[in-house]
């Protein structure tokens, strides 16, 4: 990101050629104008980036590339991106599963895939313009299980220069774990039952819900040899305090579109198989996903995944 102003060439972005892939009326904004980024924190940014299109045979060959997108169009993303992926080629998915390494893997091959998860609250406030609100805004990275002897400082340098918060960790499945256990549980409740993130923490029986739903999560993580933090459960609970009472979580925002695709196979989906592998009981999950289905039928364009298990 720069500041505003005037389109600027790629070398006034720290050395880097930065492209977008987009779509539709959003792809057509940030063509004429660049993206733009309001932050109640940080003001408004705009980033013009070298180039920004629907085809991914234009991209140049990728160093870096951010899979942004959400889970319903994950696969799509994958296929077109594997035919630009060397074997130096750094992919980082930025979404919010305990599952996304392995679904970007029975894609790609090549490459050094990083797991990560990023902490904001934004969304799209129309084409061209994504508004952020809460979340600390950093992203938390770490080794590609098949590539451990990858070094970081290249990634580490470039997100410095672009002044993106971004920490390295060699144990990142905790931290994406710990992601997960929050939004899967919040999420999930805020969707099923039409609350706000504040009226769910500030409603005794949902709250409760929330709590089960955490402690079912945390032991399959158990179960899947990652250590998580004892207190784990009611520090999770604790962070829907970090954000307004009136906020929504991603996946509620989407499953409130009736006739769109939700990440709900992300997040229950994810939880069900890996309790059906693992023999672990998930009552309580398995009850909110059924409120979910129950409200709102999956959307056929949902149905495909492109990976299974962790």
């Amino acid at each position: 990101m720069v500041p505003a102003r005037p389109p600027a060439g790629p070398q006034e972005h720290a050395g880097a050629t930065i492209s977008f892939l987009a779509r539709g009326e959003h792809l057509r904004r940030i063509q004429e104008s660049g993206l733009l980024l309001t932050s109640e924190s940080d003001g408004d940014l705009v980033c013009q980036p070298f180039l920004a299109t629907d085809d991914f045979r234009r991209l140049p060959p990728l160093d870096l590339c951010l899979i942004c997108v959400k889970e319903f169009d994950l696969t799509a993303a994958l296929i077109g991106l594997a035919p630009l992926i060397r074997d130096e080629t750094i992919l980082m998915p930025l979404l919010n599963g305990v599952d996304v390494y392995s679904r970007v893997r029975s894609v790609i091959q090549q490459g050094v895939v990083l797991p990560a998860c990023v902490y904001v609250g934004t969304h799209i406030e129309r084409p061209g313009k994504v508004h952020q609100k809460g979340g600390s805004c950093r992203i938390l990275f770490g080794p590609d299980p098949q590539r451990p002897e990858h070094a970081p400082q290249e990634v580490i340098r470039v997100f410095n220069q672009a002044d993106i918060k971004a920490e390295w960790t060699s144990d990142i499945q905790v931290e994406i774990w710990k992601k997960f256990i929050f939004i899967c549980a919040y999420g999930s409740v805020c969707a099923a039952y039409d609350k706000t993130l504040g009226e769910v923490s500030e409603d005794a029986r949902l709250r409760a819900e929330v709590r089960t739903m955490m402690l079912e999560a945390s032991a399959l993580a158990k179960a899947s040899g990652v250590r998580l933090p004892e207190d784990i459960v009611e520090v999770s609970l604790m962070k829907a305090q970090e954000f307004p009472p009136a906020a929504k979580t991603s996946f509620q925002r989407d499953f409130e579109r009736q006739n769109k695709p939700d990440e709900r196979d992300l997040f229950g989906g994810a939880i069900l198989r890996l309790a059906e592998r693992l023999n672990v009981p998930v009552p309580r999950t398995r009850s909110v996903v059924a409120v979910l289905a129950k409200k709102k039928p999956a959307h056929p364009d949902a149905a495909v995944r492109p990976g299974d298990g962790q």
